[in-house]
């Protein structure tokens, strides 16, 4: 079953921060009816009675939930009974609520942390069960696996269209360069930059440099949600990514270099290095919906830092 987005009024939870504000553009291109973008603190969608309000006052024909308490290595760390407790309970209220105004569609962002710690590379989501996620993510990784359950037994039972995709590391322009919570393209840019503002000789960065990572320029990710949200209606979970993998420690060379960052840079092993690979098997969004990844990967890190040169303060 295929969705018309220019007949549609969509619902796009987390529609203000990074991942969302290019899927509420990525909609408008496709000349959608109309967006909602429910904010807190109006709307607390950890809250049951508050999203009730909103489903049924609005009546959507689409929600795309993006909405997350989500972070980097030192979040998940410091904060990881509320990444779950947040992320549980903002997904199953608006699943429920959706259910019972009979919402058409629901697409759900998952998250890369969902995987077992030791999966395969690439990852295919047929693995996604097969381990536990890496210890300093599982939390929230383990609340949005809660959720596929819940969106496939919603399927079976009530015959509702409830998909979920699961991105692997997004960075783009207007991302999170906050050091407390960033992830590591935003952190690692901050830090070359600052350090080169300041003169500074050397820059320290967690770990030892060695896992690797796969990284998807968000305007793609954009697009992959708007083409599920159109295309896609099987119970299956679905990975977005862009079939690369890098290691931190090479990444972090690429981003000094694109900053002209001449300084050395340190690595401490004492601080944890996250799970140890992360690439995708990127073939089923091919496959059931079309999508493929743009963006080649120093064009979108060029994006980022040109973005953030010219934004911060």
């Amino acid at each position: 079953m295929t969705l018309d987005i220019a007949k549609s009024k969509i619902i796009v939870t987390g529609g203000a921060g990074f991942l969302g504000c290019h899927v509420v553009e990525e909609f408008r291109r496709r000349g959608a009816r109309e967006i909602i973008v429910p904010e807190y603190p109006a709307v607390d969608l950890r809250e049951r009675d508050s999203v009730r309000h909103l489903l049924e006052s609005t009546r959507p024909d689409l929600i795309v939930h993006l909405a997350a308490s989500v972070g980097g290595i030192g979040a998940n760390r410091a904060s990881p009974g509320t990444f779950f407790y947040d992320n549980m309970m903002m997904g199953l209220h608006i699943l429920e609520e959706a259910r019972r105004v009979g919402t058409q569609k629901v697409v759900v962002a998952g998250t890369i942390c969902a995987y077992p710690k030791f999966a395969p590379i690439p990852f295919r989501e047929d693995d996604m069960w097969n381990g536990y996620p890496e210890e300093t993510n599982a939390p929230y990784g383990i609340a949005k696996k809660a959720l596929l359950v819940m969106a496939q037994s919603y399927r079976q039972e009530f015959g509702s269209n409830f998909v979920m995709l699961f991105p692997v590391n997004l960075y783009g322009p207007r991302d999170n360069f906050d050091p407390k919570t960033s992830h590591v393209i935003p952190a690692m840019i901050r830090k070359f930059y600052e350090a080169k503002q300041k003169g500074q000789h050397q820059v320290t960065l967690w770990g030892d440099g060695t896992p690797t990572r796969e990284f998807l320029f968000v305007e793609d990710a954009a697009r992959g949600f708007a083409l599920a949200a159109e295309k896609y209606d099987d119970p299956d979970p679905v990975n977005l990514g862009a079939g690369f993998e890098i290691t931190i420690r090479e990444l972090a060379e690429k981003t000094a270099k694109l900053l002209d960052y001449q300084g050395q840079i340190i690595w401490d092993p004492q601080m944890p290095n996250g799970q140890p690979r992360r690439m995708l098997d990127t073939s089923r969004a091919k496959e059931r919906f079309g999508f493929e990844a743009q963006t080649s990967f120093e064009a979108g890190l060029r994006k980022t830092i040109e973005w953030y040169r010219q934004h911060v303060k």
